[in-house]
């Protein structure tokens, strides 16, 4: 069964730095777009970044300048590297992968908590 795991989430202080690794299983075929949401309680699921199989990526202004993806095609992965993280990014984040063809899959989520 296609699938998606993350791996990374945890507690930081603000400021501290963390990085969301997320890999795709075999099946899953023909990515075309990877990246990553995020859930804080009470809202909803906002994008966070995108990166595409040329390397276009995109980010919310949230987290511009701070946040950077990246990804190997070759191992339908994906990473998201945080630094200066802030109380606000604290949610649960969640990646997501676009074939070509087909429905979107998604990860089970991991937790990031800010707080000192």
């Amino acid at each position: 069964q296609a699938q998606l795991e993350e791996f990374g989430g945890g507690l930081v202080q603000p400021g501290g730095s963390l990085r969301l690794s997320c890999a795709g299983s075999e099946s899953i075929s023909s990515i075309y777009a990877m990246g990553w949401y995020r859930q804080a309680p009470g809202k909803q699921r906002d994008m966070v970044a995108v990166i595409t199989t040329g390397g276009r990526t995109n980010y919310a202004d949230s987290v511009k300048g701070r946040f950077t993806i990246s990804r190997d095609n070759g191992k339908n992965s994906v990473s998201l590297q945080m630094n200066s993280l802030k109380p606000e990014d604290t949610a649960v984040y969640y990646c997501y992968a676009d074939p070509v063809f087909g429905r979107r899959y998604w990860g089970q989520g991991t937790q990031v908590t800010v707080s000192s």
